[in-house]
């Protein structure tokens, strides 16, 4: 391996969908991680974390977090304005 690489979630779930067709052909899990150009409890440690998800799923997955983190900014914004007026209220 070439050193420490940040694969996209796009294409973990490529290789670990590569990793399910190299099992059913037989060779070990380390000759799979190597053909993969990853190390061996990585593929163990991506299925924890991506599951049966495909691409599309992760896309959408994606999107929501960014929707949800774009409503709690509104949500915050909207707080220190009811703060602020409560404050101009006040004096």
């Amino acid at each position: 391996m070439a050193g420490a690489k940040r694969h996209t979630p796009e294409r973990i779930i490529r290789k670990l969908r590569q990793g399910d067709e190299l099992t059913a052909k037989g060779p070990d899990v380390e000759e799979i991680a190597r053909q993969l150009d990853i190390s061996a409890p990585t593929p163990n440690n991506w299925r924890k974390q991506y599951g049966d998800m495909k691409a599309d799923d992760v896309k959408e997955s994606k999107e929501l977090e960014n929707e949800s983190a774009q409503l709690k900014r509104l949500f915050s914004e909207a707080e220190l304005e009811k703060a602020a007026l409560k404050e101009i209220a006040k004096g």
